[in-house]
């Protein structure tokens, strides 16, 4: 073994004394030590704290052992009762629940109620919850003035991470986080405020009037009428397209401690505000490797340009000379992602409604010569929930660009579960990671400047 030893299996009742411990033994000092395996979670996973390691020092002035995981690949920074995900064998549930009957009985809605509630809601309860949030879709007028400041080529993700960050300084109470009654209502706010700041930015962008909430439709109907609405008294929402956009959000909800998550919850450590959290996990998710994929998979479909030349892309990947197959495989699922199973049958039925084109027969043909080429299968790289959601968002009309607000809208959920959890954790304090430094040692100073207050140049402001 290295330098520090880890007995592969845990230390047995003889040597320990019936505890449940890994016997570790410090080949720097020839010291051995028990690091404590803590209960199992309730699937079977098992962790040991990583401060336990911080008792193996080569002085007694040590800081100690640190774990050294960048990514996080294998380091939990929680325990969380709200999402389970086995990758291996493609299964996600939500308070244990499978996604899969989720998908197909319950409503958006009803999936956020439960994760921030831990149970599916009586009648009752669920039509209060319908209520407050119906009762709370308008914004303030001045977020609307706020949203017209920016330019008409703005990123939508870039005006709803601005427009989330402002709500906050409208609603000062809630900072008031340990109080249950705010952080109610901030809840509230965020799920009812988002599908309307959403489809506003949408309108901006494609310069129309804004569309004020129905709160006679129902919750996906009333984000689609202030989409696109144009000038008929009452919109009516295409009944497949309310569908797959309620299954959607259901499917995006929540994905246990990804990126956007792993930034609410950092950022909401500090105490901030729920509003300012959740524009930091809008931040997070805006990347192209994270709620950005499935843009990236339309602008793969554009790059490719016709059906016939998918033989052509597919050599080029397999050859790593050319592109790169966005939409394929999983950082977490090692088979078959089960979101992408549900989609794809909604992809179908959406395509049933608005016929096939160009880019649909690449898709496609990619995902047939993907499936059926041992190239990709042997590295388990299977559609996952981008590629075919990309699909249907483009089917609907919506623009690239927007299809990652669509994203936010849904993962609103999950990120205030999350928050909420992880305020309520007596074990949770400020984020505040380690590192390993490996910058220069103690030098000293000496200048090497020759002129320390040099005269501006007349040319150097530049506009």
């Amino acid at each position: 073994m290295s330098q520090t030893e880890t007995a592969t299996t845990p230390s047995n009742d003889a040597t320990q004394g019936g505890r449940n411990a890994l016997e570790v033994r410090d080949g720097r000092t020839g010291k051995s030590y028990d690091i404590q395996i803590l209960e199992p979670g309730t699937e079977g996973d098992t962790a040991v704290r990583g401060a336990d390691l911080r008792q193996m020092k080569v002085n007694p002035g040590d800081f100690g052992l640190l774990s050294y995981d960048p990514a996080f690949m294998n380091t939990a920074s929680c325990k969380s009762a709200i999402t389970y995900i086995d990758g291996d064998n493609g299964i996600l549930r939500y308070r244990g629940y499978p996604i899969e009957q989720l998908a197909e009985g319950a409503t958006f809605l009803e999936v956020a109620y439960l994760l921030r509630n831990g149970e599916l809601p009586s009648q009752g309860e669920y039509e209060q919850w319908v209520h407050d949030i119906t009762y709370h879709t308008y914004v303030h007028e001045n977020i609307k003035r706020f949203l017209e400041g920016f330019r008409y080529d703005a990123h939508p993700m870039s005006m709803l991470c601005s427009a989330v960050a402002a709500m906050s300084s409208f609603y000062p109470k809630a900072k008031n986080i340990f109080d249950p009654a705010e952080r109610s209502i901030s809840i509230i706010r965020l799920l009812a405020k988002m599908p309307t700041l959403a489809a506003m930015i949408y309108r901006h962008v494609k310069g129309l009037p804004f569309v004020y909430p129905d709160n006679d439709l129902n919750y996906v109907e009333n984000f689609l009428s202030m989409v696109a609405r144009m000038s008929e008294p009452k919109y009516e929402a295409n009944p497949v397209f309310t569908k797959a956009l309620d299954v959607l959000f259901i499917l995006h909800a929540d994905h246990e401690q990804n990126c956007s998550t792993s930034a609410v919850r950092a950022v909401g450590s500090s105490h901030v505000d729920p509003f300012s959290a959740v524009a930091a996990g809008i931040a997070a998710l805006y990347g192209p490797l994270h709620g950005g994929a499935n843009e990236q998979v339309l602008r793969m479909i554009e790059e490719i340009e016709h059906p016939k030349n998918v033989p052509a892309f597919i050599d080029e990947v397999k050859s790593g000379k050319g592109g790169r197959l966005m939409g394929f495989g999983h950082r977490v699922y090692k088979s078959y992602d089960p979101r992408a199973r549900i989609v794809k049958k909604l992809a179908d039925e959406v395509f049933q409604q608005v016929g096939m084109d160009k880019d649909l027969e690449i898709a496609l043909k990619l995902e047939e010569a993907a499936l059926s080429d041992d190239y990709f299968v042997s590295r388990k790289l299977y559609p996952n929930v981008d590629f075919y959601t990309g699909l249907i968002y483009r089917s609907m009309a919506f623009p690239t660009d927007f299809f990652t607000v669509l994203f936010a809208v849904a993962r609103t959920a999950g990120w205030l579960a999350q928050w909420e959890e992880m305020l309520l954790d007596k074990e949770q304090k400020i984020a505040r990671p380690r590192q390993i430094y490996i910058g220069p040692a103690e030098r000293q100073y000496q200048s090497t400047l020759a002129d320390k207050a040099p005269r501006t140049r007349k040319d150097s402001i530049r506009r």
